[in-house]
């Protein structure tokens, strides 16, 4: 893989042309802009108000320090609910759950992962995990991520919560309190900073591991026309301003 400089691209979404590219075709660590496909796979083949048990590995099987939720072993949450933290709060244990329950077991969905990427025409993608943790087999470039986002995007349960700034979930069985959810992207909602909120913006994913640097899938839609742009190998801050 490059650990040279970023890549970008913005492709119209309705149409697919490619209004501009920068190494977009360069393998590059996605993070957890992984969580796109993640959600649109779980959107396509479950229920939003199917049940979520959240197992050990689910809870235990995600890098520690790496975003989460707090989720318990044998709590329980509607996959709606899940799909909020896991977009919102980029939270790993939702991703892992969300893994287990649509594909019967772990590997099964990684597997659908793959397949859907092939479907999409993505030539330079691979998955091994629904979160974006890294592993150096877990790649793609801007092109095959915009792919990917661009056929998300045309899901309207897809594009409702990747567009929500806030979000509160419920009590569960195990938390008796609510908890409360903030998009962390910075162009649409000023949960860190006003300093990069854009107008235009209506959704996106942030991602972070210190392999990947910074990546970012955004939505802008403005007279008519949506754009999606995704931004690989950012430094700190660079993926908006990019």
């Amino acid at each position: 893989l490059s650990g040279g400089d970023e890549s970008g691209i913005v492709v119209d979404v309705d149409s697919g042309a490619v209004l501009y590219g920068y190494g977009e075709n360069i393998r590059h660590y996605p993070a957890s802009i992984t969580k796109v496909m993640t959600a649109m796979l779980a959107i396509e083949h479950g229920n939003l108000d199917d049940t979520v048990t959240f197992t050990k590995e689910a809870v235990y099987g995600i890098e520690r320090g790496s975003a989460h939720i707090a989720r318990d072993v044998g709590e329980e949450m509607p996959l709606r609910d899940c799909l909020y933290g896991m977009m919102l709060e980029s939270a790993n244990e939702c991703a892992y759950a969300i893994a287990e329950h649509i594909g019967g077991d772990y590997d099964t969905f990684i597997d659908m992962m793959n397949e859907k990427a092939k479907e999409l025409g993505c030539k330079n993608t691979h998955f091994c995990n629904p979160n974006g943790l890294f592993d150096e087999n877990h790649y793609t470039t801007a092109y095959d991520m915009a792919l990917i986002a661009r056929a998300a995007y045309a899901n309207e349960t897809f594009d409702e919560i990747v567009g929500t700034k806030h979000y509160t979930i419920p009590p569960t069985n195990v938390h008796e309190e609510e908890t409360y959810l903030n998009n962390h992207h910075a162009m649409l909602n000023y949960y860190k900073t006003r300093k990069y909120l854009y107008e235009y913006c209506v959704g996106g994913k942030t991602g972070y591991t210190t392999e990947a640097n910074n990546t970012l899938v955004t939505y802008a839609k403005k007279d008519g026309q949506t754009l999606v742009c995704v931004t690989l190998n950012a430094g700190q801050g660079c993926h908006y301003n990019d």
